[in-house]
């Protein structure tokens, strides 16, 4: 059996405030096959983008990782030192990040942010070396040649989210975390831009965490999926089975708000609530449902809150 590429297990990320620490993250626990793409949905606020941040060591105070290891090919990245780690990012785990508006710096060309990337881990190139490479960059991500020499804001918001793939591509990391990345988009260029992630994951043989909260696109691209609810993942398992057999009642809810086009649905209001994420809370107990498919266990009342 194939070793993971990614082991994340009982992670825990709480945030400080003055009322108490929030919970974000209670013991998370999944791994990432080589060459799998997994995907982690759930509403806003249910600690998707958290957990991104915590297995790239990007949590910034208020925030702080509290338990768990993050083991990336065996090695637990929790335990690095910030040189260590900086070494990592990119040339073995990356980011595609939410805004990409946000990410780019506005005063530098394309072409000198994609140069920023690859020399800070391998040293000061010459252009003659790095503008092939660059170009190839961007002919991967479907992107004319042009963009070499334009600034973020001459770039469509679609163009700037391919840049920002590029730009985690630079360097063939094995993992690539990609949090949201059509979120702000509209339909058509999301398939774009879906469609980019998917090819540009199969040429590197990468394997990819893919978070959002759109159900239906998460359906067409990962292989197994993740379903998060209050900072648990309360269901994970091979997307087919989880769609055609879907056992927590969120996962359902989730699963029944994609709209249909063959049949008029009515909305369906969840009953389940997020708790005080102040309160601790034990880390869900899991059941396997089907070989690979696990759900966490709910007693009868919160079923019965689920259905109203």
């Amino acid at each position: 059996m194939t070793a993971p590429v990614l082991q994340v297990s009982g992670l825990r990320v709480h945030y400080r405030t003055e009322g108490g620490d929030v919970i974000a993250v209670n013991g998370v626990d999944f791994d990432v096959a080589p060459g799998e793409t997994l995907g982690l949905v759930g509403e806003s606020g249910s600690g998707k983008s958290t957990v991104a941040m915590a297995i790239l060591r990007l949590t910034t105070p208020p925030g702080r990782i509290v338990d768990g290891s993050i083991k990336l090919a065996g090695e637990d990245i929790a335990s690095l030192s910030e040189e260590q780690l900086r070494r990592r990012r990119w040339t073995e785990i990356s980011l595609i990040p939410q805004g990409s508006m946000n990410s780019l710096n506005p005063v530098m060309r394309v072409r000198d942010q994609l140069r920023d990337a690859i020399e800070t881990h391998e040293g000061k190139q010459s252009t003659r070396v790095l503008k092939p490479r660059i170009l190839q960059l961007l002919e991967t991500v479907k992107l004319p040649a042009k963009v070499y020499d334009l600034f973020p804001h001459e770039l469509s918001g679609g163009m700037k989210q391919r840049v920002c793939i590029a730009m985690s591509i630079a360097l063939s990391p094995s993992v690539i975390i990609a949090d949201e990345p059509t979120s702000a988009l509209d339909v058509v260029v999301q398939r774009t831009v879906a469609q980019t992630l998917l090819e540009v994951k199969s040429r590197l043989n990468s394997s990819m965490i893919l978070i959002g909260h759109d159900m239906a696109l998460q359906a067409q691209l990962v292989d197994r999926l993740a379903v998060m609810f209050a900072g648990n993942i309360v269901e994970i398992g091979p997307v087919r089975e989880l769609f055609r057999n879907p056992h927590h009642p969120y996962t359902r809810h989730l699963i029944a708000s994609i709209p249909s086009i063959r049949e008029r649905k009515p909305l369906v209001i969840s009953g389940l609530q997020s708790p005080d994420l102040r309160i601790p809370r034990p880390t869900p107990v899991m059941a396997e449902i089907s070989p690979g498919h696990f759900a966490a266990v709910v007693d009868d009342h919160e079923e019965a809150v689920a259905h109203g």
